[in-house]
């Protein structure tokens, strides 16, 4: 199973602790990662734990960015969710996208981007150990299949930041506008 190897979990972690961070936020949410990863056997298998390593997409293209409301949470936030047996986070961060956005996201080019790490409540008691990827959405509008979030769509940077439910993930947003657009 690729999610329990020691080079993924190896890999996960040097990407994590080698981030700089772009606020004190994330600088928390590194070191509070770290604690709980360190200490997980199974960090990336939902079921082992009730904290656990996710994956999330950013995605970005010329129209903005896209957001969702989360169907049970109703926050306004970005596609992601757990990862899959023999995934890795940025694997699930692109397949979770493209199953709430249908939306043919990719990365840009072969290294996946960690663009944020955030740690919060999920639901059902859960912890998320949140990895953030940057992936490109193309400019196509948002066809999420029956079941995913039917309030989603593209937004200029701007709307997207005041969108956005939650502080660290304004921002990311403001963050990677920066990045983006310079």
């Amino acid at each position: 199973m690729f999610t329990g190897s020691a080079s993924l979990r190896a890999e996960v972690r040097r990407s994590v602790a080698e981030r700089t961070p772009i606020d004190d936020a994330e600088r928390g949410c590194i070191v509070e990662f770290l604690r709980h990863f360190d200490a997980l056997d199974l960090p990336f298998d939902q079921e082992s734990d009730p904290v656990h390593v996710t994956g999330s997409a950013i995605v970005v293209g010329p129209r903005g960015v896209v957001l969702l409301r989360h169907k049970r949470l109703g926050l306004w936030l970005q596609p992601g969710g757990h990862i899959d047996a023999g995934e890795s986070p940025w694997e699930a961060a692109v397949r979770e996208a493209r199953e709430e956005t249908g939306l043919d996201v990719r990365f840009d080019g072969e290294a996946p981007p960690l663009v944020h790490v955030d740690v919060h409540p999920g639901g059902r008691g859960h912890t998320h150990l949140d990895l953030r990827y940057l992936v490109h959405g193309g400019d196509a509008d948002p066809t999420p299949p029956e079941g995913e979030s039917q309030e989603i769509g593209w937004f200029d940077w701007d709307a997207a930041i005041e969108r956005a439910s939650d502080d660290r993930l304004k921002s990311a947003l403001a963050f990677i506008r920066g990045v983006e657009l310079a």
